[in-house]
């Protein structure tokens, strides 16, 4: 087949046949004959950016002549998912590369399945990231994201005798189609060294004189817009050293000091979240965050803005967005560079910088409200840290001039924390420095007013606002879910997809049995479809038969994974225990999905138990196999797109008052899982959308959550008085998931008897009776059917594409472009 050259058009599939064979001969250098898949899918992954390289370049070339405002979004993780599939749908180039392929004789599913998904996210807040850039390209707003582009990703799971290990995630190994390099676009980023005054025609200056620096070398991912031309960017930096190779030293025989220096950098940009229960591990930390929003505030003024911009008027030009607390040392650089090295007063410079920020708070448990030592910050960011200081004493100065001298109110509203050791408290800073400051959950933000940030918010009301989280319908039904997706159109016709409102059309369907009957066997589908997945993937076995419960989210005690282990445990000791036979339990697969972080000892041994409990319940002849406990390890956005479609309920079960929002809990919900859950974080929008016949709510309620820790929570009270809590705890304390050692859980167990934090016992009870609430509504599948099209109709709201036409209207204020 002879070459095209590169104009050739993308959007026909004789086109796009001829440039994917350019690609595989010239970029990858084989023919089609030779090739192998990888190769095949590196050409196919080229091919497509080509088709959005121009749609790109077109975009940069816009922006920079209408000049309007721009989002920079500044965030330490963003958990994007695998490309290809979310790149040719927004393109209009499914079909197109689908049929192209064929014609050379490959199956376009074959090279789906090489694609690696990017290590560089974790969570919550990483997948919120990904949707976010993923509606402000679809919306047609000027934005870049800015990040790391982390080399091995948080790390890939892997169990070993149940527990966790974790393994480096090589994801670069093969390539990486989707990004490019710009070298000539680095910035460099200093560290260390020391501070000294000096006189600029009789006005006393700063500057920072550094220690050593690093090179931050961007690179660029294209964001598609969805079905409308639009091509926006994620910007992700690299670390490299300035000096990365001494001749001298290497050929002295040398070797490792020759590339002290490269390898030291470049440990900035090795793995994200690095275990920080070390000195070293917490300074790494810090260096990775200043190290992005350096680079990130670095390029916007230096290569997006025009070089005679007048910075005057930066906040007409940008908003930063601070993705929680990593990137709020942002606040203290951006002053840096007006200040230092663009001449601005302090006044000025501080009046442009509360204009160009705005922060959201992602959490309300104060531990994750990020603190850094004074001293690590003096020894690392000297000039930042006397910029923090100097912030702090002006604004203490307007605090004292609206509350007097009440030192109690001072101390409590202080940037520098003194107590347990002098720190800097980073949402402080940024809430002192944010135009606005956000929750991601109506309860969550009213909780942050109230309690977490009660004297800003006295101090700043006008600051304090709610943007519900969202998620983004293109990866999350569109491609997660495509029968669904097909159903939907068939019902409401085109066009919900970016107007997700539309899905309230589904509650009249509710009631029409045809559809129903539709949506089962879509709802069947999707379960063969995870079966054929985990049987492939880890060897794992999921019954037809079987209700799918479900619960993937971050390992952590406030997530309360171990509600849920009880709950099985409970059913179990029901069947050995001859309480009830397996005839008389609900068939049901629960399904784990969690890493827990590396230093986290207690989250680690949740994980073992949970295996440990699937091991025997999975194996036990009295079962049945009427439970399993399937865990399937290095749960990820790949694996989420098969689950979450399949999964009947939504274990969404944190102690209410913990979790800021979720969006886990939204993604079940529009794919027609139910919810069991607290009155927590987004749990109680969804609640209040879905109507409480279509929500199984169990548990405490924030205010009854404290007024028990104010009367006096005893743990071992509740274990004392529920005989069905007391024997599951029991048997677990027999060693009967532990090959006999009682000592292998003993920990867990002494924690919930003892400290309890969560309150995983005093909301158990509630909890198994709302699983017996569940058992009864499944029982009745056309019942549960009808709940679950309910569940998708009226959950529309919570698309990411609304929670960013909010955040333009609360927040931003960056009307699109397009």
């Amino acid at each position: 087949m002879a070459l095209a050259p590169v104009s050739a058009p993308l959007s026909t599939v004789d086109g796009f046949v001829k440039q994917f064979l350019q690609n595989l001969n010239f970029d990858i250098g084989v023919s089609l004959s030779a090739s192998s898949r990888n190769d095949q899918y590196l050409a196919l992954a080229g091919t497509v950016r080509d088709y959005l390289m121009a749609r790109w370049l077109d975009d940069q070339r816009r922006q920079n002549d209408l000049q309007a405002k721009s989002v920079c979004y500044l965030s330490a993780e963003y958990l994007l998912g695998r490309q290809l599939d979310n790149n040719l749908l927004a393109a209009r180039l499914t079909d197109i590369a689908t049929d192209a392929l064929a014609e050379c004789g490959i199956r376009i599913d074959d090279l789906r399945e090489m694609e690696v998904e990017p290590g560089l996210g974790n969570g919550g807040l990483g997948r919120l990231a990904a949707c976010f850039v993923d509606s402000l390209a679809t919306l047609g707003v000027p934005s870049i994201g800015y990040g790391i582009r982390y080399e091995y990703g948080i790390f890939r799971q892997t169990f070993v005798d149940g527990q966790q290990v974790e393994q480096p995630d090589a994801w670069l190994s093969l390539g990486s189609p989707w990004s490019f390099p710009h070298p000539e676009a680095a910035q460099q980023i200093s560290f260390g060294g020391h501070t000294e005054t000096y006189d600029d025609r009789g006005v006393t200056r700063s500057r920072w004189i550094p220690g050593w620096n690093v090179k931050a070398v961007p690179y660029n991912y294209m964001v598609p817009g969805y079905h409308n031309g639009r091509v926006n960017t994620l910007r992700l930096w690299r670390a490299v050293a300035t000096d990365a190779f001494d001749l001298r030293i290497f050929n002295s025989g040398d070797y490792e000091e020759a590339v002290r220096a490269q390898t030291f950098a470049e440990n900035i940009s090795k793995v994200l979240y690095p275990e920080d229960s070390t000195p070293q591990g917490k300074e790494l930390r810090l260096q990775q965050q200043y190290f992005f929003v350096a680079a990130s505030i670095g390029d916007f003024l230096d290569n997006v803005l025009p070089g005679d911009f007048d910075l005057t008027n930066l906040p007409d030009r940008v908003i930063f967005q601070l993705n929680d607390t990593h990137p709020v040392i942002a606040v203290p650089e951006l002053m840096r560079v007006l200040v230092d090295e663009r001449g601005f007063e302090w006044d000025a410079a501080w009046a442009i910088t509360q204009q160009c920020f705005a922060y959201t708070c992602h959490t309300l448990l104060p531990e994750a409200l990020e603190v850094w030592s004074v001293d690590l910050l003096g020894r690392l960011l000297p000039r930042h840290l006397e910029i923090i200081y100097r912030i702090n004493d002006d604004f203490l100065e307007e605090v004292r001039e609206r509350f007097g001298d009440d030192e109690l109110r001072i101390r409590n509203m202080s940037i520098i924390g003194e107590h347990p050791y002098r720190s800097v408290r980073m949402a402080y800073l940024a809430t002192v420095a944010g135009a606005k400051v956000n929750g991601v959950a109506e309860l969550h933000s009213q909780l942050l007013r109230d309690k977490v940030l009660h004297d800003f918010d006295e101090f700043f009301p006008e600051k304090f606002t709610n943007v519900t989280n969202g998620v983004t319908p293109r990866r999350f039904i569109r491609l997660a879910n495509p029968t669904l997706a097909e159903l939907i159109t068939e019902a409401l016709g085109a066009g919900w997809t970016v107007d997700l409102d539309r899905l309230r059309g589904l509650e009249a369907f509710a009631a029409d049995p045809e559809f129903r009957e539709k949506f089962a066997a879509v709802k069947a589908g999707n379960k063969r479809r995870l079966a054929s997945v985990l049987h492939e993937r880890d060897g794992l076995t999921v019954s037809d038969d079987h209700m799918l419960d479900v619960m993937v989210k971050r390992l952590h005690e406030y997530k309360r994974q171990m509600l849920k282990v009880l709950h099985i445990v409970t059913e179990y000791d029901k069947i050995v225990s001859g309480r009830a036979t397996a005839a008389d339990i609900t068939p049901r697969t629960f399904i784990f999905g969690a890493k827990a972080a590396p230093g986290y000892a207690m989250a680690k041994r949740i994980i073992h138990l949970i295996n440990a409990v699937g091991e025997v319940v999975n194996n036990d002849p009295l079962v049945e196999g009427r439970l399993k406990v399937l865990f399937p390890p290095n749960y990820n956005v790949t694996l989420a797109e098969r689950v979450i479609p399949a999964a009947d309920l939504s274990e969404q079960i944190s102690l209410a008052g913990k979790e800021a929002s979720g969006t886990g809990n939204m993604k079940f919900a529009l794919n027609g899982a139910l919810t069991v859950g607290t009155d927590d974080g987004a749990n109680v929008e969804i609640r209040e959308l879905v109507g409480d016949d279509n929500f199984f709510l169990f548990g405490m309620s924030e205010p009854e959550v404290e007024a028990l820790w104010a009367k006096g929570y005893k743990p071992s009270d509740f274990y004392q008085s529920d005989d069905n809590l007391r024997s599951a705890m029991d048997l677990i304390a027999s060693g009967a998931f532990s090959g006999g050692d009682r000592s292998v859980f003993e920990p867990i167990l002494s924690n919930l008897l003892y400290d309890d934090r969560f309150m995983v016992l005093a909301d158990y009870s509630s909890y198994i009776d709302a699983q017996a609430r569940v058992d009864l509504a499944y029982a009745d599948q056309d019942a549960w059917t009808r709940s679950a099209i309910l569940n998708i109709a009226r959950c529309g709201f919570f698309s990411s594409d609304r929670s960013i036409k909010d955040y333009i209207d609360r927040i931003w204020h960056t009307p699109p472009t397009l």
